[in-house]
């Protein structure tokens, strides 16, 4: 009998958003057979896609709070996007009926099946490396806005490295429908990097993200992502449909995740 505790990040994909209202019909794709580090993968995205909407929507109400400031990026993101795509893994989750079970990369899961989505303990992950990020990422982003904007790159970052990796794996045990869905999740990134980096510039920051430039071994600065989910040519008149960010090792130290100690596959 399967377990029915789920990582937090799995149990939040299960429980938020409405299925087939996020953009994305997992029925047009065949069912594909996982590999434990595919499993694995499935696990870290949906503990990484609510850590964009924990962090988006913590920032935003600390603004708000604090210092009476609303940083319309941070709401809009995580209400109008994040949401779907937390949806998008939680029905990749019901597919294949995923469980505590069946994965190595998480630590002790944090609820069940019948916790409400809103009682679960928002900023708290049951993947270290998540965590990690988290805890530094608020930390700088209560700074000030040009730093929860800045929070925002680099979330968007972390995101296209890692689904840039899992997506290769995913390629590599042929299953299409998480390939396709990790494309839906890449493609979003990029449209949040660019309303952050337009965020930043109305600050005054002329060169948006790319302020932020290389950081540890992550870099930043990424003319080459496309400015919407259709590969159009950006102001640059780069056209890239893929981000290629030539970087997949990740630093733990809230810039991003160490590809050794990041969750991918089994520890």
């Amino acid at each position: 009998m399967k377990k029915t505790v789920l990582s937090l990040g799995l149990l939040t994909t299960l429980m938020f958003a409405q299925s087939n209202g996020n953009g994305f019909n997992l029925e047009n794709y065949a069912e594909s057979t996982l590999t434990p580090e595919l499993k694995n993968a499935i696990a870290y995205m949906g503990n990484e896609e609510r850590l964009a909407y924990d962090i988006y929507q913590n920032l935003y109400n600390y603004h708000l709070d604090e210092n009476d400031i609303e940083i319309n990026q941070l709401q809009n993101i995580s209400e109008k996007s994040e949401i779907k795509h937390i949806g998008i893994v939680r029905d990749i989750v019901n597919r294949y009926e995923l469980s505590s079970d069946d994965l190595t990369n998480v630590s002790t899961p944090s609820a069940d099946r019948d916790t409400d989505v809103y009682d679960m303990p928002s900023g708290e992950y049951d993947i270290p490396a998540i965590q990690e990020l988290y805890n530094t990422l608020y930390d700088k982003g209560i700074d000030s806005q040009r730093d929860a904007l800045e929070v925002g790159c680099m979330v968007e970052v972390t995101d296209i490295d890692d689904l840039d990796y899992f997506i290769d794996v995913a390629e590599a045990s042929e299953a299409e429908d998480v390939v396709e869905a990790f494309k839906v999740l890449r493609d979003g990134s990029y449209n949040h990097y660019w309303a952050f980096d337009k965020g930043l510039k109305n600050l005054g920051m002329e060169e948006g993200c790319c302020s932020l430039g290389t950081i540890g071994h992550v870099n930043y600065c990424h003319l080459d992502y496309p400015t919407n989910e259709n590969g159009k040519e950006n102001k640059n008149g780069n056209k890239n449909k893929k981000g290629n960010s030539g970087n997949k090792n990740m630093n733990s130290n809230g810039k991003g995740n160490n590809s050794n100690g990041n969750g991918r596959g089994k520890n």
